[in-house]
C-alpha cells in the first residue's frame, strides 16, 4: 500500500507482535502518521485544550458563584438578619406544660425561604412561580423585594415541608432555606391568655411566654404551669355555650387552689389562636386578646359583699347578732341607695347577706368608718397591682380621697374596681382559714411552703364560709348549688362604666364562691358581660339568674376530677356544721338617723342580685 498515507507496522499474522508475546491475541494496530496529516492532528489537540479550558473556566465560574450565594453571601459581611436568624435556630425554647405534664408549648423545627436579588435571573417568572405555591404572598410585593439591590430579603418564615419541597423543586437560583424554630400551641386557643404566644424571631410577647422568655431560651427543663388542661376545657366550653345564650359580649372564670394560690383554670372569652394572633382592638369588649381575668378592672357589684360583711365581723363593731333597719331606701342628695328586693324590715347580718341587702350593707360599713375600711382593702391587696406571672395585668380604680359616701358605695361593690384576679385570690383568703396566699400560675414546688398573709381570724374565717353556703340554700345563689359539692358563694351584678356614666343597660353578672364550702378546697369565680335577659330567665340578666348557674354546672363537672368526694347535703351533721343560729331579735342597736349627715355626692344605683 505504497499511496497510502499511513502503513501497518509491527503487525503479526502468526497471532505475536514485536513489543511482546501476545499468544492467542491480535495486536493492536500502530498508526504512522506523517505529512499534512499530523499538522492537522497537533492543530486539532490545541483547539480541543482550548475548547476544554473554556468549558473549565465558565463551569469553575458558575460554582464560585453558587459558593458565593450559598455559603458567603457574595463575599460580603453577612447579612443582621441572617445572623439573627442562625442565632435563633441556636436558641430552642423550652417546652411548656401544665401541673400534669400535658404540652401546652413546644419548637418544631422548620425551614424559611430567603432570597439574594442579586442572583436572581428572572425576577417577574420567579415572584409568579413562588406565588403559585404560597399564595399567601403578595406577588407585586415578593416582585420588588426580588428586584432591590439587597443581598438578603426575607420571603416566608417558617414554611411546612411541603411548601419547602415544592419551592426547591423550582429550582430557582439565589433562593435558599433558613434552619428556624416554629413555636407550636398543641392545645391552640385553649389556654391561650395563660400561655401567650412568641413572635417568628422566638421573642415571647405575651403571657408566659413572654415573663418566662429568658428562662424558655437558656433552659431545657420544660416550664411547668399550675393550669390543668381538662378544667380549661370544662371552664371554657360552659363560658362559651353562656356567651352565646345570653348574647353576651365577652366572659371570664377562673378555679383557684385555695390553700396554695395556684391558679388551675383560667378562661378569657373571646379568646384567639397563639398560631395567628390577631392585632390588638381599640375595643376592649370584643378584643381576644383582651384579658378579662387580670387586665381588666371592674366595679364587681355585691359579690364585694363578701369583704364587707367580713370586714365588719372582723372589727368587732359588728356580730352576727345585730340588727340593721333596713325598711327605708338612704338618701343622698338627689340620690337614693335602695335595695333591689326590698326586704322592709330590720336584719340581722345573715339576713343582710342572704338578701343581698344593699342599704344593710353601708349601715355595717357605716360601723367601721372609711379609714378602717380602706385598710381592710389595702390588707386583701385590692388597692395594688395584682402579683402574678404574665404582664398582661390591671391596676384598681380606687377613691381618692376616701370619702364617706365613698365607703358606702364600696360596701356593696360599687365606686371601685379591680380585676377578678384580686377578687379570687382575696375570697380565696377568707374561706380557707384567713390566710391569702399570692395568685399563682406555676405550680408549687412545695404545697406545704406557701407565702401567705392572715387577713382575717379563723373564727370570721368560719362565719363567712356559714353566710356563703346560706346565700347558695336561701339566697340569691340557688342556682349554683351543685348537689354533692356543698358550693358557697355571692352574686353580683354591676352596672358597667362607659365613659363618665354607668350604662344601663351593660352589666357586668358574676358568681364568687368556693367548695366544699365546709372544708374549701378551691375557689371559684365566673362573670358574664353584658348578657341579655332571655325567656328562660324572663327577661333577667342578673348574677342570679346568669353567673350562678353557669357556677353550679362548671363544679358539677370538674369536682370529680379534682379527686372531691359527694356528699349528702341534707345530712344532719353537714347542716349543723353549716347552719347560721343567729340569736333572738333584740333591741335596736343601729338606727337609720346616722345616715341624715352622709355629704351629698353622686351615687350608683341599685345593685340587681
Amino acid at each position: 500500500m505504497t499511496d497510502a498515507n499511513y502503513s501497518l507496522t509491527g503487525f503479526d499474522l502468526a497471532g505475536g507482535d514485536r513489543y511482546g508475546q501476545g499468544g492467542g491475541r491480535a495486536a493492536e494496530p500502530r498508526v504512522r502518521v506523517n505529512g499534512r496529516a499530523a499538522g492537522a492532528l497537533a492543530m486539532g489537540k490545541a483547539r480541543l485544550v482550548v475548547l476544554m479550558s473554556a468549558f473549565t473556566m465558565g463551569f469553575g465560574a458558575v460554582g464560585a458563584k453558587l459558593v458565593d450565594a450559598t455559603v458567603s453571601f457574595g463575599g460580603a459581611k453577612e447579612p443582621t438578619t441572617a445572623r439573627a436568624a442562625s442565632r435563633t435556630m441556636m436558641n430552642s425554647r423550652a417546652d411548656i406544660v401544665d401541673r400534669n405534664g400535658v404540652l401546652l408549648a413546644t419548637s418544631l423545627h422548620t425551614a424559611s425561604l430567603f432570597a439574594d436579588p442579586k442572583l436572581i435571573l428572572d425576577a417577574r417568572e420567579a415572584a409568579q412561580q413562588i406565588v403559585t405555591i404560597l399564595p399567601e404572598l403578595d406577588q407585586q410585593t415578593l416582585l420588588a423585594d426580588l428586584k432591590s439591590d439587597k443581598r438578603f430579603v426575607w420571603i416566608k418564615r417558617n414554611l411546612s415541608p411541603r411548601q419547602q419541597q415544592e419551592i426547591f423543586r423550582l429550582g430557582i437560583p439565589g433562593l435558599n432555606f433558613q434552619r428556624e424554630e416554629r413555636r407550636v400551641y398543641p392545645q391552640g386557643n385553649l389556654a391561650a391568655h395563660v400561655v401567650g404566644f412568641s413572635g417568628v424571631d422566638n421573642n415571647g410577647l405575651m403571657g408566659i411566654e413572654q415573663s418566662f422568655d429568658t428562662r424558655l431560651k437558656e433552659s431545657d427543663e420544660p416550664l411547668r404551669l399550675s393550669v390543668d388542661v381538662r378544667l380549661q376545657h370544662v371552664l371554657r366550653k360552659e363560658l362559651a355555650a353562656t356567651v352565646e345564650e345570653f348574647r353576651a359580649v365577652g366572659a371570664a372564670g377562673m378555679v383557684m387552689d385555695v390553700k396554695t394560690g395556684e391558679i388551675l383554670a383560667m378562661v378569657s372569652a373571646p379568646d384567639f389562636d397563639p398560631h395567628a394572633p390577631p392585632a390588638p382592638q381599640a375595643e376592649q369588649d370584643t378584643d381576644p386578646r383582651f384579658n378579662r381575668n387580670t387586665l381588666g378592672v371592674y366595679e364587681m357589684g355585691s359579690t364585694f359583699k363578701i369583704f364587707n360583711t367580713a370586714m365588719a365581723l372582723e372589727s368587732g363593731h359588728v356580730h352576727m347578732h345585730d340588727m340593721f333597719d333596713a325598711t327605708r331606701p338612704i338618701r343622698i342628695g338627689r340620690f337614693t341607695i335602695s335595695d333591689f328586693h326590698p326586704e322592709n324590715k330590720w336584719m340581722d347580718v345573715a339576713d343582710v347577706f342572704k338578701h343581698s341587702s344593699n342599704i344593710g350593707s353601708v349601715k355595717m360599713a357605716m360601723e367601721v368608718g372609711p379609714a378602717a375600711q380602706k385598710e381592710f382593702m389595702t390588707k386583701l391587696g385590692l388597692l395594688r397591682q395584682a402579683s402574678l406571672e404574665i404582664p398582661e395585668r390591671g391596676w384598681p380604680m380606687v377613691p381618692n380621697p376616701w370619702r364617706e359616701v365613698n365607703m358606702m358605695t364600696i360596701s356593696f361593690g360599687h365606686g371601685m374596681s379591680v380585676s377578678p384576679v384580686h377578687l379570687i385570690t382575696a375570697v380565696s383568703g377568707v374561706v380557707n382559714g384567713g390566710v391569702m396566699h399570692p395568685a399563682t400560675l406555676l405550680k408549687r414546688d412545695n404545697p406545704n411552703e406557701v407565702p401567705g398573709n392572715r387577713i382575717i381570724s379563723e373564727k370570721t374565717s368560719d362565719q363567712m364560709r356559714k353566710l356563703m353556703r346560706l346565700v347558695v340554700t336561701e339566697g340569691t345563689a340557688t342556682k349554683a348549688d351543685a348537689v354533692g359539692y356543698l358550693v358557697g358563694g355571692k352574686t353580683g351584678t354591676a352596672d358597667k362604666v362607659k365613659g363618665r356614666s354607668y350604662a344601663g343597660n351593660a352589666r357586668i353578672s358574676s358568681f364568687a364562691g368556693a367548695f366544699p364550702i365546709n372544708d374549701p378546697r378551691y375557689a371559684i369565680y365566673v362573670m358574664v358581660d353584658e348578657p341579655k335577659g332571655t325567656k328562660k330567665t324572663f327577661g333577667f340578666a342578673t348574677g342570679g339568674w346568669v353567673a350562678a348557674p353557669l357556677a353550679g354546672s362548671i363544679v358539677a363537672q370538674i369536682g370529680p376530677l379534682l379527686g372531691v368526694k359527694p356528699v349528702d347535703n341534707t345530712a344532719p351533721e353537714i347542716i349543723q356544721a353549716l347552719a347560721v343560729r343567729p340569736m333572738p331579735p333584740v333591741a335596736p342597736t343601729h338606727n337609720g338617723a346616722q345616715v341624715a349627715a352622709i355629704p351629698a355626692s353622686l351615687q350608683t344605683g341599685e345593685d340587681r342580685d
